[in-house]
């Protein structure tokens, strides 16, 4: 694992480089939760079939990142794709990139894609991602809360993160604030120029369809929308070969 500095804070990343010339590189920005770890394998999968280089980081507060003070703001995925994203691409001098977003790392790439004008991105890849709140999110949120408190899920998470603790409750207490309902992001989608591939589970228990709907309605650029059978919030644990397969073919598609 390597590390890069950016604003004054250690960000853990793997790095793999492209097999095909002139490829981009797939930046993939993990789930809440998540961290370089959590995608697995995933990730090189992904770039192998694509000819691809691939960066996978965690976010400052997740898997070997340095920590972040709590609570974290409201507007957190925004200052993660308005500011921390750019400069980390400055810093590993990425000139190409296509972004891969799970959940947060969904609504980060759309906020990046919307509002940061960069002439670095060629196309979006979405894994149920959020641009407003539900009370099905929050549902899912709070039985996240028990069974961290009373189940088995802080000992999973603490495999992974560093400060564990920084982990959850940045993320949980931030999505249960009461002021959080009100998030929205549908204002950043018009201003999303380059090719989007959205994707999410029939079963996906941390959104509805409505997510996905309101994605294609309010793009900018072309859009190209998957509703995955059996599959829950994580169309790259549930459905790997679907997800792996749409993903290579529309980032074929990108770079042409």
């Amino acid at each position: 694992m390597r590390r890069v500095v950016v604003d004054g804070c250690g960000l853990e990343y793997r790095r793999h480089s492209p097999t095909a010339d002139g490829a981009p590189t797939l930046i993939f920005l993990h789930e809440g939760l998540g961290c370089v770890e959590l995608w697995k394998d995933f990730p090189q999968r992904v770039a192998a079939a694509s000819g691809c280089g691939a960066l996978v980081y965690s976010r400052a507060g997740y898997g070997g990142s340095d920590p972040v003070p709590l609570p974290r703001p409201l507007r957190y995925m925004h200052r993660e794709g308005l500011d921390v994203l750019p400069r980390l691409l400055d810093a590993l001098a990425l000139q190409r990139v296509i972004l891969v977003g799970h959940s947060d790392g969904g609504s980060i790439s759309l906020i990046h894609a919307g509002g940061a004008a960069d002439q670095r991105l060629l196309g979006v890849v979405t894994l149920a991602a959020h641009v407003f709140n539900e009370e099905i999110c929050v549902a899912s949120i709070r039985e996240a809360r028990t069974a961290y408190q009373a189940g088995d899920l802080r000992d999973a998470l603490a495999r992974y993160h560093g400060d564990v603790d920084c982990a959850f409750w940045g993320w949980n207490k931030a999505w249960l604030d009461p002021d959080f309902m009100r998030w929205n992001i549908e204002e950043y989608l018009p201003g999303i120029r380059v090719p989007l591939l959205a994707m999410q589970g029939e079963q996906d228990e941390y959104g509805s369809a409505a997510q996905l709907n309101a994605i294609a309605a309010g793009a900018g650029g072309p859009v190209q929308t998957r509703l995955l059978p059996d599959c829950r919030h994580s169309p790259h644990r549930d459905q790997p070969q679907m997800a792996l397969d749409a993903i290579a073919a529309f980032v074929s598609d990108c770079h042409r």
